[in-house]
């Protein structure tokens, strides 16, 4: 559920490199302290944008560069974040990705989806939309 009355629109681009996770943490938790957003919350956007951006370093560009636009708009009420990360890498619809099934072992559960499983999970809302050569993740979290 995306808020609808868009107050503020901020956007960093990075190279789609782990080591710039600081450097996305930093924008993140900025905005978000200005809002007072409460810690816990904090704590799962963060959680969150580092699940996904590191996803992205990994995997979009098939061990080429690229970059990450991350966008956060905040609604007029301050009643949250959406979080968005356009990158113009390999499609890959985290939306649709099948969870991994977490009755299993570790030893017998194919590797990989916990990440995606627990944004999806920890956040009120995740979207995917593939435009014009590039992927479009948007995570809100109401406060």
């Amino acid at each position: 559920m995306k808020p609808r009355y868009i107050r503020s629109m901020r956007e960093l681009r990075v190279q789609a490199d782990t080591e710039k996770l600081p450097e996305v943490l930093g924008f993140v938790d900025g905005v978000l302290e200005e809002l007072d957003c409460p810690m816990k919350v904090q704590l799962q956007i963060d959680v969150a944008v580092e699940e996904l951006f590191v996803n992205i370093s990994r995997y979009a560009y098939a061990g080429g560069q690229g970059d990450v636009v991350i966008g956060i708009e905040v609604p007029d009420d301050h009643s949250g974040v959406s979080v968005t990360f356009k990158d113009n890498g390999i499609p890959f619809d985290p939306v649709s990705h099948t969870d991994p099934d977490i009755s299993l072992s570790a030893d017998e559960r194919e590797i990989g989806g916990l990440g995606i499983l627990m944004v999806r999970k920890s956040m009120n809302s995740m979207e995917y939309e593939y435009t014009d050569g590039t992927n479009i993740l948007t995570i809100t979290k109401l406060f």
